[in-house]
């Protein structure tokens, strides 16, 4: 009897599972190939055939954690997109392909040890945050850890929400995150609890004062920043004003920013 795993091309995976968040978003989940090691917060290159036979990939970020068995990607839907039109159609027992050969730079090599751990992002930004939030280094070397969240609407929050409420109750982390764990979810175009960009609330201070945490400074704060290019260029900005300097793989500080999604 042949098995799915022997069938399956190289450089292929298999859909094991989708899930729909909104009209724009949806996240998915492979097979992970056994050879596959990585660091939480790393990409790797995903995609399907072409029309012309050639791959169509992109770089999507690991949503799951290290140590998970398969592998999760949360990705948004663009309609005349080369990939997302059709990635947005998969269905469990579909097959994916994957180059599996992870880089990054949000992963906590590339930080100096530190106090609090700030994952700000835009979007789909939340997903290498994902798999930071799960993986047990990160609560072991932080005493507090900021999730701060924006999207247009609440309903684009719904990922990363589900994600912040379920990790009291993982059976790996759920004590470690106790105490630990803050949630600033924003919103920038329907009325929320909480309204506007979080480049503008830590800008003010708005954002301090509501999780009942100090200012940014350069011994005790590390940031990781992942989403549009002006939220990036406004956190780097930000970090820098803060005495934060941008840290690398070969080189930690104390802030690092993905830049592999931007054009």
């Amino acid at each position: 009897m042949t098995t799915v795993a022997a069938a399956r091309a190289p450089d292929t995976q298999t859909v094991t599972d989708v899930t729909h968040w909104t009209d724009t978003l949806f996240s998915f989940r492979l097979t992970r190939p056994q050879s596959l090691r990585f660091r939480s917060g790393e990409f790797v290159m995903i995609g399907l055939p072409g029309d012309n036979g050639r791959p169509i990939m992109r770089a999507y970020s690991i949503a799951s954690p290290s140590w998970d068995e398969e592998l999760e990607f949360y990705s948004i839907k663009v309609a005349d997109g080369p990939l997302t039109s059709r990635l947005q159609k998969i269905a469990p027992g579909d097959e994916v392909i994957l180059r599996p050969k992870p880089v990054g730079t949000l992963v906590h090599d590339a930080l100096l040890p530190g106090k609090r751990l700030w994952l700000i992002c835009t979007g789909t930004g939340v997903a290498p945050f994902a798999s930071i939030l799960r993986d047990p280094e990160t609560w072991e070397r932080f005493d507090s850890v900021v999730l701060a969240h924006t999207c247009r609407t609440g309903s684009e929050l719904s990922y990363g929400r589900r994600l912040v409420e379920a990790l009291p109750e993982d059976p790996l982390i759920g004590e470690l995150v106790a105490g630990k764990l803050h949630y600033y979810p924003t919103t920038t175009r329907e009325p929320s609890a909480i309204e506007g960009r979080i480049s503008d609330h830590l800008r003010d201070g708005r954002v301090f004062r509501h999780l009942g945490l100090p200012a940014w400074t350069p011994e005790n704060d590390r940031v990781m920043v992942c989403g549009n290019l002006a939220l990036n260029k406004d956190i780097m900005a930000i970090c820098e004003d803060a005495g934060l300097r941008e840290g690398s793989n070969a080189a930690p500080a104390e802030y690092v920013v993905e830049k592999a999604f931007l054009d």
